[in-house]
């Protein structure tokens, strides 16, 4: 019985060992924000939308939320207090109605004041700041100079030239497939979400997972763009994420930590400010090198793919197989 233990407690040491050190890269990815600065003095155009991003979400929609805790909610108690001593005359207080009456008229300021400013500004900052994202990730990706498409090693390392599998065809075809693999990673993405916002509500475990999905999901997220205009496969980048698993959770903690203990708003704000940093982080890691250079150390032992996408995936092509030729697209892109 020991020595049929034995092994398998040597591997799973090992693989722990790899899935810590691989966390630990990508959490040291994620705060090379230095790279940041040094995108933004290669470009102006990049600089320009970074600080209109700051200027909308940090001081506008940020500034905001503290000028209503700090100065418009202590005026509002000032004016309709919430305590009878801080009446001049008691008899105002008697019977507790005119508390009441305060109360309802400070509620229904305040809702006033965030159906008439903050749900239009964090609609109309949620739409400007997607757009400027990409934007963002284009001037980042112009800034690095890089030529060509960025390759992503397999999961498997015995894979020869024999299976590398032909190349996105050109044309209306590559446009269609292109378009198709947009709706997929859309519906992947949405039904990912909803899978993390679902497990917040799991008694005990539930906010750790929560954590762990979210660092994925905003790690996925941040290299999108970069894989995107690398034009890489979906296949093949969610065959790299899946099977480099420690090393996307490490590199999604700091977004989630900024974020994660503050109110639903607050945190909308301070990740609409943090995510373009994070966005150009990755798009000037060099991710691949550095896996990489982790399996070759390993001689190639790399880690077991963790299916995480799986339920989007399933859920996504079942939305799919309603519409024939979109899913018939889907799955020629996937084999590509």
């Amino acid at each position: 019985m020991d020595t049929s233990t034995e092994p398998l407690t040597n591997v799973l040491r090992e693989k722990s060992k790899q899935a810590l050190l691989l966390w630990l890269e990508g959490f040291r990815e994620a705060c090379c924000l230095h790279r940041v600065v040094v995108l933004c003095l290669r470009s102006k155009k990049l600089l320009i939308r970074t600080g209109q991003c700051f200027l909308l979400n940090g001081f506008i929609f940020l500034g905001s939320i503290f000028v209503l805790k700090s100065f418009v909610l202590p005026t509002l108690l000032w004016i309709l207090p919430d305590q009878c001593s801080q009446f001049s005359s008691q008899e105002h207080c008697s019977g507790g109605s005119i508390l009441k009456l305060y109360s309802f008229l400070r509620l229904g300021l305040i809702q006033l004041l965030y159906v008439f400013w903050f749900y239009p500004l964090y609609t109309f900052s949620l739409i400007l700041s997607t757009i400027w994202y990409n934007d963002i990730a284009k001037y980042g990706f112009a800034a690095m100079g890089i030529s060509g498409h960025t390759v992503l090693e397999p999961s498997k390392q015995n894979e020869t030239s024999q299976n590398v599998k032909p190349e996105r065809p050109t044309g209306l075809g590559g446009v269609v497939i292109g378009i198709s693999e947009q709706v997929y990673s859309m519906l992947l993405l949405t039904f990912f979400f909803i899978e993390v916002y679902a497990t917040g509500f799991i008694p005990y475990i539930g906010k750790a997972v929560n954590f762990l999905l979210l660092s994925w999901m905003y790690a996925y997220y941040c290299f999108e763009y970069k894989w995107n205009f690398s034009e890489v496969g979906l296949d093949k980048r969610l065959d790299f994420f899946e099977s480099n698993w420690p090393f996307f959770a490490g590199f999604g903690s700091p977004c989630v930590l900024a974020i994660f203990f503050f109110s639903p708003l607050v945190s909308y704000g301070v990740m609409a400010i943090l995510f373009p940093l994070f966005v150009l982080t990755a798009t000037g890691s060099e991710a691949e090198d550095v896996i990489s250079a982790k399996r070759r150390k390993w001689k190639g032992a790399g880690l077991w793919r963790l299916p995480i996408f799986y339920v989007a995936d399933t859920l996504s092509i079942k939305v799919l197989s309603f519409l024939p030729f979109e899913s018939q697209q889907v799955h020629d892109s996937k084999a590509l």
